[in-house]
């Protein structure tokens, strides 16, 4: 893989996660809408691969650590409107868990004691508080997941699709496909390939220059649960 200051591929991948993640929250709009939990299940593990990537190419640390406040600032100033949208959510909105999985990651990449102690204690409190995590404890490893086969052959990929799949509560998609639920099918089948599909995207769309994401899409996160809470309130 050959990553540039601005990665037109690496963009793109984040305005794909983008896309997903919006589509798999229109089932919560009101419609019956199932078959759009599948290309959610890209959403996270494409956030994770972007994350990984960033981490793999950015040798500054400082870089590392405005990028986990970033995380914190939006993960705190999401909240509230992700609670607004999901009605009695069991769990607290996904930026903590990307946040965690920055530190496991740049625990793994920057091997200073202050790094290796932030990743120790990330993955503690990812082992203590899994229940209220989005993604839950391995939501947490997926990161890491995605960082050590970002400049590995294809076939790695299966690491992070297994991390991704545990993730996705594979208990209740694997009794769901038992009853031979299409949705449930689908999930697991894309859960396992997502991190595939990512890779193969970052590696053959160099080419394509998308608008570059910057800081400003932090914003995107909570404002996209209050443009859905509108819609839902239009249709109701």
């Amino acid at each position: 893989m050959h990553m540039t200051q601005r990665d037109g591929a690496l963009d793109l991948l984040k305005w794909l996660a983008l896309l997903s993640m919006v589509l798999d929250h229109l089932r919560y709009v009101g419609y019956s809408v199932d078959l759009l939990y599948v290309p959610g299940r890209l959403a996270f593990p494409w956030f994770c691969l972007a994350m990984a990537v960033n981490v793999a190419r950015t040798r500054e640390v400082t870089h590392q650590w405005r990028y986990l406040g970033w995380l914190l600032l939006f993960s705190a100033l999401s909240e509230i409107p992700y609670r607004l949208f999901i009605s009695d959510p069991d769990t607290l909105n996904v930026l903590p868990t990307l946040a965690l999985g920055l530190l496991v990651a740049q625990g793994w990449q920057d091997r200073t004691l202050t790094s290796r102690l932030l990743a120790v204690a990330a993955l503690v409190l990812a082992a203590l508080f899994s229940e209220r995590l989005m993604f839950g404890f391995f939501g947490v490893l997926l990161p890491l997941a995605t960082l050590l086969v970002v400049k590995r052959p294809w076939y790695f990929s299966l690491l992070p699709g297994v991390a991704c799949l545990a993730a996705n509560q594979w208990q209740v998609l694997y009794a769901a496909a038992q009853f031979g639920n299409v949705s449930a099918l689908w999930g697991i089948a894309t859960c396992l390939i997502a991190p595939l599909l990512g890779l193969f995207l970052l590696r053959h769309a160099g080419g394509v220059k998308p608008p570059p994401m910057r800081r400003w899409a932090y914003a995107l996160y909570p404002a996209h649960f209050l443009l859905l809470l509108l819609v839902r309130q239009i249709a109701a």
